[in-house]
């Protein structure tokens, strides 16, 4: 259920459309306008679900990557708006930038990040809301990048005590984590319980150790 709005975005307004079950996407980079977004279906995992195959578990295991947590929330952000194999443009334009840098700055945007040998490799950002993470976009420029980044967010999300991450939309590679199709009224109703909820991002140290993300993730064949 798209709706279109003008191109300049607000902190407040964005958080309030969060809370609503909206987000916003641009057509193109190069495009100011927005499309508020409000799917009919849904892409959720229940935090008590969260798994990951086994394969992905052992490669987390021998720590590929070095992974931090708002340090390069802004260069994270532009990695995800980087053309890629089967999508050559981005939703991510000018204002949908400057709104969450200034969530960023204002606490509410939050980036997990993959280093390697001093470079960012890949990593994903998001909002966090209450007892929801909306999550909004993850990139690589090495293999499984994002997925590491994945799993610790998961895991951080846990021990910070919340209840759902929000994908936004259902895809094959998000299954494997356990994420779930649900149709926008069971959405609605988890959602209004989660904002509500007591979390915190930044309860658990910056830098986890690779045990509690192992030990926060059940595991899959």
């Amino acid at each position: 259920m798209p709706r279109d709005s003008a191109s300049e975005i607000l902190p407040d307004q964005l958080l309030k459309a969060y809370t609503l079950g909206y987000f916003p996407m641009g057509r193109k980079r190069a495009d100011p306008s927005v499309v508020w977004v409000l799917p009919d279906l849904r892409g959720v995992l229940l935090l008590d679900d969260a798994r990951a195959p086994k394969k992905l578990k052992r490669l987390v295991a021998r720590e590929p990557f070095e992974v931090r947590i708002n340090t390069a929330f802004h260069e994270v952000l532009l990695g995800c708006a980087e053309p890629a194999p089967g999508r050559e443009e981005t939703w991510i334009n000018d204002p949908i930038e400057e709104v969450y840098c200034e969530l960023h700055r204002l606490g509410f945007a939050h980036s997990v990040e993959c280093w390697k040998d001093g470079a960012l490799v890949g990593g994903l950002y998001g909002v966090a809301i209450g007892g929801a993470f909306c999550g909004e976009s993850m990139f690589s420029r090495v293999d499984n990048a994002s997925k590491v980044a994945m799993v610790h967010l998961i895991a951080r999300l846990k021990l910070g005590g919340f209840r759902m991450l929000d994908t936004q939309f259902y895809t094959e590679h998000l299954s494997q984590f356990g994420v779930e199709e649900m149709p926008n009224e069971d959405y609605q109703g988890l959602l209004a319980e989660a904002i509500n909820l007591d979390a915190d991002f930044l309860h658990a140290p910056a830098q986890l150790s690779t045990t509690s993300v192992l030990q926060s993730i059940t595991q899959t064949s």
